[in-house]
């Protein structure tokens, strides 16, 4: 049925699809959805019951199933409104976020640029003009302070639907984001003729960026830090401060685990791959031992990413050190004797032979010390004069020559009375 009395007013559509930024005819899409919901629940319908209701899109009428119900807009009252509103309103909700979608979803790491609008806890929510940017902590970089207002530049990472709202996550630590950075600074890149073949990264600690050059005449790492290193300074500046290595890619393994562990220096005759195990083993000086691993283990554990192998570092006393404790082992174990732990760790490259050495010196060390100063204690304890000591005996009178006189001449003189 189509008639006068039951239509809509067409330009009260076209005044509200140019309010919202939305089609007409998705307005009028969700507008015959709100008015199927509210007849369903003004009359009672079940849900699996099948109708439509059109509205012409010329005169505005209303073609509804007059078998079912008798649809008269002016006798519904105030719920029937309020259910149309609703439904209409949730419509060009997901009618909007449909379009935005579409909009955004196109952005998906591309690098986009919004202002800091408001703070939830860790979370920092960047304004980009339509739609509003999702920055998690976890996708930021490590020392990052912002403030309201302040410009941000970040890589869409993700594009959702929750519910009637759309969220888009951005993100400054991913490893796409310094590439996208190079893009935007080395016009070489964009051109084609400088390729970057792989980034790996530890958010705001460091990069490694593997490029290679198509054309022999221009070179790869020069173009990428600029004259002065006007570009590459201002990339380091976006990632506040993160040290970024750039290295010549190279299809052979070794020549790209030789670069790869940059600053050290190595040599390529060093460098042994064992496919079996998807190891590399790297033979180093001494003095090159630890800028070959980095901080931490930073840079070998970026080249064994870079190189998609496990690279270990060790001279080559560690090695022999590994292998004599590997033939030892197996000689203990065949006589059937207990295995040291610290010779199992050396073996296995857990603990380093010299660690056991000064381990076993330092504890020489500490032993002598200790039965040096128990040997003082005694020397000072038998010096020291004893306290419950007796007493020495008094000296007996000695006897004088006068008494031993006077005492020999007393008999004498009685003799000569008698």
């Amino acid at each position: 049925m189509t008639t006068d009395q039951v239509a809509i007013p067409l330009r009260n559509v076209d005044e509200l699809a140019r309010s919202k930024d939305v089609d007409r005819e998705d307005i009028l899409t969700a507008l015959e959805k709100a008015l199927e919901t509210g007849a369903r629940r003004k009359y009672g319908l079940d849900e699996e019951l099948e109708f439509e209701i059109t509205i012409d899109r010329v005169t505005g009428g209303i073609v509804y199933p007059e078998d079912l119900f008798t649809l008269d807009l002016a006798d519904f009252g105030r719920i029937f409104a309020q259910t149309v509103k609703q439904v209409l309103n949730q419509g060009i909700r997901e009618v909007t976020r449909d379009q935005q979608f579409d909009e955004f979803i196109e952005l998906v790491d591309s690098i986009v640029t919004g202002q800091v609008q408001r703070f939830e806890g860790d979370n920092l929510y960047v304004n980009m003009g339509k739609l509003e940017g999702f920055l998690p902590r976890e996708e930021r970089i490590r020392g990052d302070q912002y403030h309201q207002g302040e410009r941000v530049r970040a890589l869409v990472k993700e594009v959702e639907k929750i519910g009637t709202r759309l969220r888009v996550t951005l993100s400054r630590s991913d490893p796409l984001f310094v590439q996208r950075l190079f893009e935007v600074e080395v016009p070489e890149i964009t051109d084609g003729v400088i390729e970057i073949r792989r980034v790996v990264r530890e958010s705001g600690y460091r990069t490694k960026v593997a490029v290679h050059s198509s054309d022999p005449k221009i070179d790869c790492i020069g173009a990428c830090v600029g004259v002065r290193g006007t570009r590459i300074k201002s990339i380091i500046d976006e990632l506040g401060g993160e040290r970024i290595d750039i290295i010549r890619w190279s299809d052979a393994l070794e020549d790209l685990v030789k670069n790869s562990l940059k600053p050290a220096d190595i040599n390529l005759d060093n460098v042994f791959p064992d496919e079996d195990t998807n190891t590399v083993i790297v033979f180093v000086e001494e003095d090159q031992q630890s800028l070959a691993i980095g901080k931490r283990g930073q840079n070998v554990r970026l080249a064994s990413k870079l190189c998609g192998w496990e690279i270990e570092i060790k001279t080559r006393q560690e090695f022999e050190a590994e292998e004599m404790a590997k033939v030892r082992i197996a000689e203990l174990q065949a006589a059937g004797e207990e295995v040291p732990e610290d010779l199992l760790a050396i073996a296995q490259g857990r603990l380093r032979p010299w660690k056991v050495r000064e381990a076993e010196e330092a504890a020489a060390a500490e032993a002598a010390a200790a039965s040096a100063a128990a040997a003082e204690a005694e020397v000072a304890e038998a010096d020291a004069p004893a306290d419950d000591a007796e007493p020495e005996a008094a000296e007996e009178p000695v006897a004088s020559f006068t008494d031993v006189d006077e005492e020999t001449e007393a008999p004498a003189a009685a003799s000569e009375e008698e």
